[in-house]
C-alpha cells in the first residue's frame, strides 16, 4: 500500500492524483474497476448539475427570509424591546433590511422601479400581478422605503402566517392576513397597502403567457371604496422568468384544490432583468360599484402587461435584457 502511495506522489503530471485516489479507494473498498464507477458518477453530476441548480436557487430566497427574521430577533434583544413595541423602534431595522433586499435586487436582477411619481402622498391600494414568488413586491417595498421613506404594508395568504420563525418578520413589516376590516383600517390610517387579487392561484398556475387569474374577486375593490382611496396598478416585467412553477401538471393542481397549500414545485432563481412599472392611479369615485372598479383595475394591470411584457415570456431573452438599456418613462 505504501508503495502505491509513493508512486502516486511521485507522479509527474496532475492526472496522477486522480489515479492515486482511484487506487486508494479500490484498496479500501475492495471493489475492482472502481475508476469506471467514478467516471459514471462524474458524468451524472455533470449532466444533472444544471437541473439541480434551478431547484436549489429558490432556496436562496428562503435563506434570505430567515436571515432577515434572525436579524430582527437580534435587533429586538439588543435594544431590549418589549412585545408591545412602538412603530419608531423598528425604523432602523426596516431600513437595514430594505438595504439588504434592495442590494440583492440590484445585483441579481438589475432591479428598476418606474412610475414612482404615480404613488400618491396619502393612502392608496397597490394592486399587482402575482408572479411565482412575490420577490418583485419585496424589492418594490424596499426601494420605496429607501427613496421615499414610506412603508408599504402588504396582504399575504394565510399559510404565510403558519411558517415557523416568520411572525416577527411579518409584524415588523406590517404584513396582514387580509380581512376586509383590517385592510380598510390600514388605509384609513394613511398607509399604502399592496395586494395581489390573484393570490396563490395566480402565483402557482399562471404561466409565461402572463394570464391574469383573478376570477370574480371584488373584495379589494370594495376595500378601496370603503376607505375612499385610489387604486395604483403595478406590474413587474419578466417576473415569470425569474421563477417558474410546475403548475401545468394536473396532479399539483388537484393537490392545491384539496389542500389550499402551495404544494407545487418551483424552479428558477435566474438573474433575469426585473423592472417594476407603476400605472396611473384609479381615483375614488363614489358612484362606482365594486364590480366596475374591479374590472377597471384588472384592465389597468392588463394594460401594463401588454405594454411592458413580451408574450410569451422567455428566460433567455429576459437574461439578455440585463445587457440592454431602456429609456426611463417615469
Amino acid at each position: 500500500m505504501m508503495g502505491g502511495n509513493e508512486s502516486c506522489v511521485a507522479g509527474p503530471i496532475p492526472t496522477s492524483y486522480l489515479t492515486c485516489l482511484t487506487y486508494i479507494l479500490q484498496e479500501w473498498t475492495g471493489v475492482e474497476h472502481i475508476g469506471d464507477y467514478l467516471s459514471y458518477v462524474f458524468y451524472l453530476v455533470w449532466v444533472l448539475f444544471p437541473l439541480v441548480v434551478v431547484f436549489i436557487l429558490p432556496g436562496v430566497i428562503v435563506v434570505l427570509f430567515y436571515v432577515s427574521a434572525l436579524f430582527l430577533h437580534i435587533y429586538k434583544r439588543k435594544n431590549e424591546l418589549k412585545e408591545a413595541y412602538s412603530h419608531d423602534a423598528w425604523v432602523g431595522a426596516r431600513e437595514t433590511l430594505a438595504t439588504l433586499w434592495d442590494g440583492h435586487g440590484r445585483i441579481w436582477h438589475g432591479y428598476e422601479l418606474h412610475g414612482i411619481k404615480n404613488i400618491p402622498e396619502g393612502p392608496g391600494l397597490v394592486v399587482f400581478y402575482h408572479g411565482a414568488t412575490p420577490i418583485d413586491c419585496i424589492y418594490f417595498m424596499a426601494r420605496l422605503l429607501m427613496t421615499m421613506k414610506r412603508q408599504c404594508r402588504v396582504v399575504a395568504d394565510n399559510f404565510v402566517f403558519r411558517i415557523p420563525g416568520f411572525k416577527l418578520l411579518l409584524d415588523v413589516h406590517g404584513v396582514i392576513p387580509g380581512p376586509r376590516e383590517a385592510c380598510v383600517s390600514t388605509l384609513k390610517k394613511g398607509h399604502l397597502l399592496a395586494i395581489a387579487p390573484g393570490g396563490l392561484r395566480e402565483a402557482l398556475f399562471s404561466d409565461e403567457m402572463y394570464t391574469v387569474l383573478w376570477n370574480n374577486r371584488q373584495g379589494f375593490a370594495q376595500v378601496a371604496i370603503d376607505a375612499k382611496v385610489p387604486i395604483i396598478p403595478m406590474f413587474t416585467q419578466n417576473v415569470r422568468e425569474g421563477f417558474r412553477t410546475l403548475g401545468g401538471i394536473k396532479i399539483f393542481r388537484s393537490l392545491y384544490e384539496h389542500t389550499r397549500l402551495p404544494v407545487v414545485p418551483m424552479y428558477g432563481g435566474f438573474p433575469v432583468k426585473l423592472r417594476t412599472f407603476i400605472g396611473e392611479p384609479i381615483l375614488y369615485e363614489p358612484n362606482m360599484t365594486a364590480e366596475e372598479l374591479a374590472e377597471k383595475t384588472k384592465a389597468a394591470v392588463q394594460a401594463l402587461i401588454d405594454k411592458h411584457q413580451k408574450i410569451p415570456g422567455n428566460i433567455f431573452r429576459a437574461l439578455m435584457e440585463r445587457f440592454q438599456t431602456q429609456k426611463k418613462d417615469d
